[in-house]
């Protein structure tokens, strides 16, 4: 995403040459995915102690899938090709707030 932003490359799959609107998109999205990528690992660093990090994954999570649910609703993209991150997102959901709520029983412990 950044370097479609940055260097504004053909698209390799569809031949798109990105325009600005969609280079500044790019930009903030691929923005956010770094950033996030490193507050997770740090958060992985210490687990335990950093758990909180994984209830504001989850809400990341459901806003990506409130905009796919969005997607498909509007007709931008068919359920078919929307349904495996879906899936996927819900299973992220899950995994999560499972681990949350196991790593609240080890709070004093060391």
């Amino acid at each position: 995403m950044l370097s479609q932003a940055v260097l504004g490359f053909e698209s390799p799959l569809t031949h798109m040459i990105p325009g600005i609107p969609y280079r500044y998109a790019m930009g903030m999205a691929g923005s956010l995915m770094e950033g996030w990528t490193i507050l997770l690992l740090w958060a992985d660093r210490k687990p335990v102690e950093r758990r909180d990090v994984l209830v504001i994954t989850n809400v990341v999570i459901l806003g990506l899938m409130a905009s796919g649910i969005y997607a498909v609703s509007s007709g931008f993209a068919p359920l078919s090709s929307m349904a495996p991150m879906l899936i996927f997102q819900g299973i992220l959901i899950v995994l999560f707030t499972s681990r949350y709520m196991l790593s609240r029983g080890g709070e004093g412990k060391k």
